[in-house]
């Protein structure tokens, strides 16, 4: 909230908008909030709005927002040389999904390492592409932006049609689904395959395997649906080749989950298709990533759930192991509320919005997975520019509460073994 709101201020300074624009208090919250919680959602264009030190603030937000307050709190206190306590760090693990309490501050060092490395290289690989359209600073500038947004899962673009004019770039449409791929795919994923690699761990952790498996699967799914559900459609991909048109199914199926960026005009999309997108927007990426959703893991153990029942078992497994009931009912409780969500706000926003219930759907799932994808004025702009104010206010409360809730939900369970372990110190080994 503090992120939010100094960004909010920052951005209603005369410095962050082009001579003749400005911004309301609200679509400069509205922004703010955007980029702190990694979203991509627009009210104003990022490119014809905003001066160079407008969207450096919107980066800097992305940045600090992707992270998580948990990681900026802990780098704050590593960087004043104060000592993480039992609270901070079981707080820290929660919120990177780690059950490892005394490597989770070295896990946090290591985040950092990686996010600025991936971050790094795409922005050379970016800027080396965008040169040969423009001045190189200009390049270096639009590969920096892209790159800490795509990494982060933001969706957030300096181009007005975001990356509408790059549909058919290899380069570019390789380069971002990386990123977007890597900050989604969780931190955990990163540092348990490493471990496995180094010889450190004997087997892959089940997270990792259930992570990448249900992440490969819906990108497999979403793209052979997209493709077969546009493939008539002269407005998208009926008048592509079949590679480019398969290109681009596979970008907007793994952007859907939570990424934001579009090659396509979203806005000329079947009906179908979009109802598609906002199942994959729902379930968003893996857990200690900087993507949104109920998480790939959520899904997965929910998904298993069924599977137990229908086989008629009592214990939910997944590769010879058995999923503690804590977690099953975990998930079975971020699924509810999410599906809560989704129908509650789109509800309320239909009603105040005269606008086509499909598009407001679309428009809250966005914002609930954290996605950044809009079906409004043209796919340019989102639909949230043209809503009314209190409408605008639905949808900053869904990214709030895309963003946090399922944290909040692991922190409500964290809390009482937390408290009985500040009243009982002898309770340490009966949790341990």
């Amino acid at each position: 909230m503090a992120l939010i709101t100094i960004g909010t201020f920052l951005l209603k300074t005369p410095w962050a908008t082009r001579p003749g624009q400005s911004l309301s208090f609200l679509n400069a919250l509205f922004t703010a909030t955007s980029a702190v919680t990694v979203t991509g959602l627009i009210v104003a264009d990022t490119e014809k709005d905003f001066t160079l030190f407008g969207q450096i603030v919107i980066l800097t937000l992305i940045q600090l927002g992707g992270l998580g307050y948990a990681m900026l709190a802990t780098v704050i206190l590593i960087a004043v040389g104060q000592r993480i306590g039992l609270r901070n760090r079981m707080m820290v693990a929660e919120a990177l999904s780690s059950v490892d309490l005394a490597g989770s501050i070295r896990f946090v060092k290591t985040i950092l390492i990686i996010t600025f490395t991936f971050e790094g290289v795409g922005a050379s690989i970016l800027a080396a592409r965008f040169s040969q359209e423009m001045p190189f600073f200009e390049a270096c500038w639009h590969g920096i932006f892209h790159a800490v947004s795509a990494f982060n899962n933001a969706g957030f673009s300096t181009f007005s049609q975001n990356l509408i004019p790059y549909c058919d770039d290899i380069l570019v449409n390789v380069s971002i689904t990386l990123l977007f791929v890597l900050g989604g795919i969780g931190f955990i994923v990163f540092r348990d395959l490493l471990s496995y690699y180094q010889k450190e761990r004997y087997r892959i952790q089940t997270h990792t395997r259930l992570a990448l498996l249900v992440s490969v699967s819906l990108w497999v799914i979403g793209t052979i649906g997209f493709y077969l559900l546009e493939m008539h459609s002269p407005a998208t991909l009926g008048s592509q080749a079949p590679a480019s048109g398969a290109m681009a199914a596979a970008f907007h199926s793994g952007a859907a989950r939570t990424a934001g960026f579009n090659t396509l005009d979203l806005s000329l999309l079947r009906p179908s298709t979009l109802y598609m997108l906002i199942l994959l927007m729902i379930i968003g990426g893996s857990p200690g990533g900087t993507a949104g959703g109920i998480k790939t893991t959520t899904f997965g153990i929910v998904c298993l759930s069924v599977w137990a029942v229908f086989r008629k078992r009592l214990d939910v497994e997944f590769h010879y192991r058995r999923m503690p009931l804590h977690l099953v009912l975990q998930a079975l409780a971020i699924m509810f509320l999410a599906i809560g969500a989704v129908t509650t706000l789109t509800f309320f926003l239909a009603l105040i919005e005269n606008k086509p219930f499909l598009a407001l759907m679309f428009e809250v799932a966005s914002a609930l997975g954290t996605v950044g994808f809009s079906v409004g004025n043209g796919g340019v702009l989102s639909l949230s520019a043209i809503l009314t104010d209190f409408g605008k206010v639905i949808i900053l409360c869904s990214m709030l509460l895309g963003r946090f809730g399922p944290l909040l939900v692991g922190l409500v369970s964290l809390t009482p073994p937390v408290r009985m372990l500040y009243r009982f110190p002898q309770a340490k080994v009966a949790i341990g």
